[in-house]
């Protein structure tokens, strides 16, 4: 995973949630809304090697209908592929659903259904097996008696256009961002007002390793202490990380400029010494 719990948040809002599964469920229609969404902590234990271990979704939440509950949802968050992922998942939505044999036989309900979305944030295609046919050594003879289940994968810097123009939230500006850096252009912030500032550039220090993104929101934090100052795009923080990068070079070529001045000081005074040393070796007729 790598996305440690700050980072979850921004895809544990609802809005960001639900725009996620519109998309990607619906193709961008708004059936999804926030307030048919509730959350849920899908802690689950297993035993394994004699140990009690637990397991724990990063991201969980039911939808409901005006009636009935329709489904329970799952996102998954992968900044680097996992080899297994078809065995996480399939794990994931097994105790899910025997979770609803122990409730719905109680109750008498009929159970509903479990998506996983599995969110890859690599800027390199996923290359790792996508279902359990592709992770099992299966002996051709028994291929037809194992049952199949394949991930629900999302390549977030591989989404086209069309997609991300789908996308509400903030999760737009995330996929954007990592669709311009997997291309490799130059960077074009996302004019988009940012809803939840802290989480999203929170996730993009993780992604990137790069520490202005949180020097900024410290700065944006204590203006906003001040001020007061609604909402910020990611132009506006991209001004701020050029001006600071500007100020870091001035700084810089300050400091080479320094330097340089001092070692041809230090050259001219090593040279006016050398001047007076020949001058006296030559008054007292001492060659060299």
């Amino acid at each position: 995973m790598g996305l440690d719990l700050s980072e979850k948040i921004l895809v544990d809002y609802n809005d960001v949630f639900a725009d996620i599964m519109n998309v990607f469920l619906y193709d961008g229609k708004c059936v999804i809304k926030e307030e048919q969404l509730e959350n849920s902590k899908d802690i689950t234990q297993y035993k394994a090697d004699g140990r009690l271990h637990e397991q724990e979704r990063d991201v969980s939440k039911y939808y409901n209908g005006k009636e009935m509950r329709i489904a329970f949802l799952g996102i998954e968050n992968q900044n680097y592929e996992d080899p297994f992922m078809p065995l996480r998942v399939i794990s994931y939505d097994g105790i899910s659903y025997k979770n609803q044999l122990f409730n719905n036989y109680r109750k008498k309900q009929k159970p509903y259904p479990v998506i996983t979305l599995v969110l890859y944030f690599g800027t390199k295609p996923w290359s790792a097996g996508k279902s359990l046919y592709e992770v099992l050594e299966i002996p051709e003879d028994l291929k037809r008696y194992v049952n199949d289940y394949t991930i629900n994968l999302v390549e977030v810097a591989f989404l086209e256009q069309e997609q991300i123009n789908l996308l509400q939230s903030d999760f737009k500006i995330l996929a954007d961002f990592l669709v311009q850096k997997r291309k490799k252009t130059q960077y074009i912030p996302c004019e988009d007002d940012i809803t939840h500032v802290d989480e999203l550039l929170k996730t993009l220090k993780i992604l990137t390793g790069d520490k202005n993104y949180l020097k900024i929101l410290k700065k944006l934090n204590k203006n906003r202490k001040k001020s007061k100052k609604g909402r910020i795009s990611m132009c506006e923080i991209y001004d701020q990380i050029f001006q600071k990068g500007v100020q870091h070079g001035k700084e810089i070529a300050e400091k080479e400029r320094k330097r340089a001045d001092s070692e041809r000081k230090h050259a001219d005074e090593l040279k006016e010494e050398i001047k007076k040393l020949k001058k006296l070796l030559k008054e007292n007729h001492i060659s060299f």
